[in-house]
């Protein structure tokens, strides 16, 4: 751009996603080209749009090429960050160019429009807002592409009817206000990526190459960064090996609001779950837990009791992520009943506790949130109604609440003296489901802990659970402004 500007020409620089490419997008750009002499236009890469499940519909590429067919636009380029900030800072355009929508900062949930506001005028130039026509990509898609079945698209215009983009923003804007305590096993989540080489030629093993190695906060790490994404103040009781500790790992992974108070775990390094995975399927092969699974030492206990007691009263929520490896002894458990003022719970069915790990090793909660698979396991009935299972559980524990998340058949929320809510899966690609469940938890906790209706919790859980399931592990964290965004986008 350095050579165009030497020439004496203005440029005008427009930046968004532009899945749909429609007359509103050409009239902008248009309008945008008056303001100088050449238009670049930059597309937010995949990686990055959060528009909800199914989004992008037009992959990046794809959205380029749109562009560049337009004959009012003279470059096009795909950003390689979430927002345009340093793409402004390298192009130094004359004039950066946004839709009238965007005039208003207040109105825009990710605050980035003051962020490139002033980055064009830290290059000299300035920003204009294009008044014309307008439509919303979203809503065209919405209509005219929808990515789900028929059911699910029909319970999405019937929400839309009783509950606006309001309510559910406000929904999710009230949770910053809220003390967050996480008390569970930190794990750390790797995936070993190989390629198949076949059957050893002297003995009946399967050979792989190794490619790569990717390392994730994982467990109780990873709802409290989910929760940080929601509010100001974040603490998380968890205990770290005394021997493979990986407590640099861990500090880094969190993000800045989560206090943390670690504990020793003597005897026994911070949990590892290594997993093997196929680089040409993504089939995981094989998992190797790293992890001593024994009674928990008494110094360990007397460790996480007294971090407790210096805690759990500061917090409106206490969230506990019970994974079943040893941390949530029988005191700590009554320490938590006793104490906590609105405690959620999840207590995990994984390999590595085979089963016993149930729900009833708490004698009370204020909020349950289960997987399917975990409810019948308390039951011990694999094939019974789900709603009939649910009824049993309440038999076993003092809870009032309860969320039953089962995969594409979406989530079932029970509440004494209300009944059952149904709300159906919102997830359209499914890379993995490690990490869903968690990011349910978090969010959901958040929204029950304030009363808001069951449809809501329903349905920004499953915009949580869809946007993680469509990456690989805890690659990613949710937040409100990526929530927020993922709802609007299904309401309009």
């Amino acid at each position: 751009m350095t050579g165009l500007k030497a020439q004496g020409q203005r440029v005008v620089h427009c930046h968004g996603v532009f899945d749909l490419l429609h007359v509103g997008h050409i009239r902008h750009f248009e309008m945008a080209k008056r303001e100088g002499d050449v238009l670049v236009v930059t597309v937010t890469p995949d990686a990055f749009v959060n528009k909800g499940p199914g989004r992008p519909l037009f992959n990046q590429h794809l959205r380029a090429e749109s562009l560049a067919a337009l004959e009012c636009v003279a470059y096009v380029a795909i950003n390689e960050w979430p927002t345009a900030v340093e793409t402004i800072r390298l192009l130094r355009p004359d004039v950066y160019a946004k839709g009238k929508e965007y005039a208003d900062a207040t109105q825009d949930v990710t605050g980035k429009i003051r962020e490139e506001t002033q980055a064009v005028q830290d290059v000299g130039g300035r920003i204009c807002f294009t008044d014309d026509i307008t439509f919303s990509s979203s809503q065209l898609i919405n209509d005219g592409f929808s990515v789900f079945p028929p059911k699910t698209a029909q319970w999405l215009r019937s929400f839309k009817q009783r509950y606006s983009v309001g309510d559910v923003t406000e929904a999710l804007d009230r949770t910053t206000t809220l003390k967050a305590l996480v008390v569970g096993e930190a794990i750390i989540d790797e995936y070993v990526f190989c390629d198949g080489l076949g059957k050893s030629s002297k003995d009946p093993v399967l050979a792989f190459q190794y490619r790569s190695t990717e390392t994730f906060a994982g467990g109780s790490l990873a709802v409290a960064n989910h929760l940080a994404g929601f509010c100001r103040e974040v603490s998380l009781i968890t205990a770290l090996g005394a021997s493979d500790r990986s407590e640099e790992f861990v500090r880094q992974a969190l993000r800045s609001n989560v206090q943390s108070h670690f504990v020793t775990w003597h005897g026994a390094p911070t949990i590892h779950k290594r997993r093997f995975v196929d680089t040409h399927t993504s089939a995981r092969m094989f998992e190797l837990y790293l992890m001593v699974d024994e009674p928990l030492a008494r110094a360990t206990q007397a460790d996480i009791l007294r971090a407790l007691r210096r805690e759990v009263d500061r917090y409106d929520v206490v969230i506990v992520a019970d994974y079943g490896h040893g941390m949530l002894t029988p005191p700590v458990i009554k320490l938590l009943c006793d104490r906590a003022r609105f405690l959620a719970v999840n207590t995990q069915a994984n390999a590595g506790n085979r089963g016993f790990n149930t729900i009833s090793r708490y004698p009370r909660a204020d909020y349950v949130c289960l997987a399917g698979h975990e409810v019948a396991l308390e039951t011990r009935l694999r094939h019974a109604d789900q709603r009939e299972l649910i009824l049993e559980v309440t038999k076993r524990i003092t809870c009032p609440r309860f969320t039953v998340t089962q995969g594409r058949g979406g989530v079932l929320h029970y509440e004494s003296g209300v009944g059952f809510t149904e709300v159906p899966a919102l997830a359209t690609k499914v890379i993995d489901r490690v990490g869903a469940g968690d990011a349910v938890l978090a969010v959901t906790s958040l929204l029950v802990a304030q009363g808001i209706p069951w449809e809501i919790v329903g349905f920004v859980g499953n915009v949580a659970g869809a946007q993680m399931v469509a990456e690989l592990g805890n690659q990613v964290t949710i937040d409100r402004v990526s929530m927020t965004k993922g709802a609007v986008a299904l309401m309009k």
